[in-house]
């Protein structure tokens, strides 16, 4: 059985999720993280990192433009692929999904905020409880962020793993860990 690396339904929903991002929305209420873990965990190699970075350029002018803060996340988001394709490019378990979605979410808050306490010393002094009080301002922002998260991940996921039993049967992946649908356990 040849193996599919052209990923049409991976790539077509990953292009949804970036075109989510358009829609009005909360301050850090956006599909991006989402669309970072799915990219990574439904597209194979250099495309699950180069798709999410191409649209994040794409749709930055038209969203607000790029700052200070993009090169901090586009990390984030580079490493939200790699937590995808690391933990869960073989399975469609929800819980390991949200665990994933848990992880990317903290570590994006961790990574942006860093940035915002290393481009903003007369806002936050660049010491210990400059550094705290940064964090501490930042909490509202990670609810929605971990709340964009789970329910553009939850929409991605679940969409490929409906559309890929009802419409593109190739992209199935090996799903050794599932809760739920045991009839599409060990289907490639």
């Amino acid at each position: 059985m040849q193996k599919n690396t052209a990923r049409p339904l991976g790539v077509g929903l990953t292009i949804l999720g970036a075109l989510a991002r358009l829609l009005p929305h909360a301050p850090n209420f956006t599909p991006v993280g989402g669309m970072s873990l799915f990219a990574g965990a439904r597209l194979l190699g250099w495309r699950a990192y180069l798709l999410p970075l191409a649209l994040m350029a794409v749709t930055d002018p038209l969203v607000g433009g790029y700052s200070f803060a993009t090169p901090f996340v586009y990390a984030s988001f580079l490493i939200n692929v790699w937590i995808g394709s690391r933990f869960l490019r073989s399975t469609g378990n929800p819980l390991r999904i949200g665990a994933a979605v848990g992880v990317g979410s903290l570590q994006f808050f961790a990574i942006t905020n860093f940035g915002v306490w290393l481009n903003f010393p007369t806002t936050y002094a660049h010491t210990l409880p400059g550094l705290a009080s940064c964090y501490v301002a930042a909490i509202p922002f990670y609810g929605r962020t971990l709340a964009a998260d789970l329910l553009y991940s939850a929409a991605l996921f679940g969409l490929h793993a409906w559309l890929s039993r009802k419409v593109s049967v190739a992209e199935r992946h090996k799903n050794r860990n599932a809760l739920l649908a045991p009839d599409t356990v060990g289907v490639v």
